[in-house]
């Protein structure tokens, strides 16, 4: 079981750890405050952890509130960030500037943008859109979507 970020890295092909490697390095450079990096469901990610929000994950308190994730998958990688899934206003604003970065078509689920093509990959983008979420904002939607 893989443990620490430099495991997941070294476990990877090496095209995929130089992708992974320059989107960790674009979202520690631009997420705000707080957040921190760790691996989290099995991938690298950025969570709030217990010191900011002690109650822990809903789902297993003993974990922190996960906030980005990224893994290489078979055929892409994925950049999970729950923000998108949880604000609506920040999704249309994710698909409205996604083709002013990006020739591709945009792939995503609820969470998850997949890029097939690792130099199509809109790093300013991703950059812009890790800043757009304070912890605070992150732990407000969350609670606020908790108690529905």
């Amino acid at each position: 079981m893989i443990t620490t970020i430099k495991e997941y890295i070294n476990s990877l092909p090496e095209e995929r750890k130089l992708v992974i490697e320059h989107l960790l390095r674009t979202l520690k450079e631009n997420l705000p405050k707080g957040f921190k990096e760790r691996i989290s469901y099995g991938m690298p990610g950025f969570v709030v952890p217990h010191s900011i929000y002690p109650d822990g994950y809903h789902c297993d308190p003993s974990l922190p509130v996960p906030f980005i994730g990224l893994a290489s998958q078979k055929n892409f990688v994925a950049l999970y960030h729950m923000g998108i899934y949880a604000n609506p206003d920040l999704l249309k604003w994710f698909i409205g500037e996604y083709p002013k970065h990006c020739k591709s078509k945009l792939e995503m689920g609820k969470s998850c943008i997949r890029f097939k093509k690792p130099e199509q990959i809109p790093y300013a983008l991703i950059a812009e859109l890790a800043g757009k979420m304070t912890v605070q904002d992150w732990v407000n939607i969350y609670e606020k979507n908790l108690k529905k």
